[in-house]
């Protein structure tokens, strides 16, 4: 069997006023899951936990994104969060306060599979 990559879905995600990057990486991994409703698993005859979604959220200080509670957004597969560097911190026009965070997530769905020839 090989992991085979059926599904990529993207998302943008903001913390308007507390400078969360976390809460801005769940909305945007939300805003992907939000615009879709494909039922991956069952065209192919798996069940949803076999679902293997790796998830890639982008934002100025990955450091402060706890991807443990990005992964809990899904209620099921077996999900890999990982952050990186990205996104963007918008200052506030007054100059004061914490900037505005924009996120940005792209979620890839597999499953192990044969490819199908």
């Amino acid at each position: 069997m090989s992991k085979h990559r059926v599904l990529t879905e993207f998302g943008m995600g903001t913390s308007l006023r507390r400078r969360d990057y976390t809460q801005a990486a769940k909305r945007a991994v939300q805003d992907a899951l939000w615009h879709n409703s494909i039922n991956m698993a069952e065209l192919f005859g798996f069940d949803k936990s076999a679902m293997q979604i790796d998830v890639e959220v982008a934002v100025q200080n990955p450091e402060a994104v706890d991807c443990n509670a990005v992964a809990e957004v899904f209620p099921y597969g077996q999900v890999t969060v990982t952050a990186t560097h990205g996104g963007l911190d918008i200052p506030r026009p007054e100059g004061e306060g914490n900037p505005t965070v924009i996120a940005n997530a792209a979620i890839s769905v597999a499953f192990d599979m044969e490819r199908l020839q």
